[in-house]
């Protein structure tokens, strides 16, 4: 099997499926588009509603990311951490492909299908929930993922991919 990958220094918290499968179902849930995030929320509504039309969109988004720094500085001094499923394993992503990902040691058991957050380098800057199964020991094939995380991984992978062929242009 031929897959191409692009070289993407991301992280990767994961634990086998058969862990607790029902608690990784319900965080990729809760981890879906409203990103438990309730400005996210309130932002798509208020869209829904055309509230936003003659609003300046990048302006709004700034605000709303300003709004999100505020509520993690908050969190922050109260010393609260956003409820996550415990993962066993943490590991470096070495490269990625639209539909794959190979990590950097060979730790992972072909065939066994996985849950993980994978920390995307985006902004804003988030965890990613996937569900992933190994073809072999270090190359994983991306099994679930929701719809604007997809959309998100392209861009990242394509970013990467002009950033190399500009340093291979520079050579």
């Amino acid at each position: 099997m031929s897959v191409r990958l692009v070289s993407a220094p991301i992280s990767l918290l994961y634990s086998e499926m058969s862990l607790d499968e029902e608690a990784y179902l319900r965080e990729f849930s809760r981890l879906s588009e409203s990103d438990d995030d309730p400005i996210s929320q309130w932002l798509k509504l208020a869209k829904g509603r055309g509230e936003t039309s003659e609003t300046d969109p990048v302006l709004l988004n700034l605000v709303v990311e300003l709004h999100r720094k505020i509520d993690a500085l908050e969190m922050f001094i109260k010393d609260e951490t956003p409820k996550r499923v415990p993962m066993t394993h943490k590991i470096k992503i070495e490269s990625i492909g639209f539909e794959h990902f190979k990590v950097e040691s060979a730790d992972l058991e072909p065939g066994q299908e996985y849950y993980g957050r994978v920390e995307m380098p985006v902004h804003p800057k988030r965890d990613v929930p996937i569900f992933f199964k190994a073809i072999d020991e270090s190359l994983a094939e991306i099994v679930k993922i929701h719809d604007r995380d997809e959309k998100e991984w392209g861009v990242y992978l394509t970013a990467r991919e002009r950033v190399l062929i500009r340093e291979a242009k520079a050579k």
